[in-house]
């Protein structure tokens, strides 16, 4: 597992570059590295939940979990400068990629740690949860994200999930449910699902 993204420090060497990608009309540079999710650039499944991405209708900071180099995070931040959003990763690697990131497209409003997932946040503290699951990591991790977010979440605050039809579209669906979430489809394109689920 030590080559995997969502490992703490990975072993894979260093091969870092700059890209360009263009997000909702707006130019961004990207430093990205080898050891991360999507070292090539931006995947379609991410880029599918930013340009789907609207507020919640409940005010309150928003959390990008599984950050990586930072393209969900910092884009939303940027298109909203009004709004904290807290980027978490337990990949180190991410971790300072996202933070040079932030300063490389001078998004202010972010705060980037190393942490597991959500845990150390408090209850009903987010308006909004945006999430490209580690599927590598299994369900249980992918899971525990939308558990965390049942209870991290304010009342009326939304969770957003972008996940592929193959690899886990429909228990996704079906957990969200369980967990009391309104799901609504929001966008399908190329087999991936955009999800969102409003916290009644």
């Amino acid at each position: 597992m030590a080559n995997h993204y969502f490992s703490e420090q990975p072993e894979t060497k260093s091969e870092r570059k700059t890209i360009k990608e263009v997000i909702r009309g707006k130019s961004y540079h990207f430093h990205v590295d080898r050891g991360v999710f999507s070292k090539g650039g931006l995947d379609f499944g991410s880029r599918l939940l930013i340009e789907a991405f609207e507020l919640p209708l409940v005010e309150g900071p928003l959390a990008d979990v599984g950050c990586g180099w930072g393209p969900i995070g910092l884009t939303v931040a940027s298109t909203h400068p009004n709004t904290q959003i807290y980027m978490v990763d337990i990949n180190e690697r991410s971790v300072q990629l996202a933070k040079e990131n932030a300063t490389l497209n001078r998004v202010p409003n972010v705060t980037v740690k190393q942490n597991n997932l959500l845990d150390g946040f408090g209850d009903h503290f987010f308006s909004a949860v945006l999430t490209n699951p580690p599927i590598r990591a299994g369900k249980d991790v992918i899971f525990s994200i939308y558990e965390q977010a049942k209870r991290m979440l304010k009342i009326n605050g939304d969770i957003w999930v972008v996940i592929q039809k193959k690899q886990g579209a429909a228990s996704t669906l079906k957990k969200l449910e369980e967990l009391g979430f309104e799901v609504k489809l929001e966008v399908k394109s190329k087999g991936y699902f955009v999800f969102r689920g409003k916290n009644n």
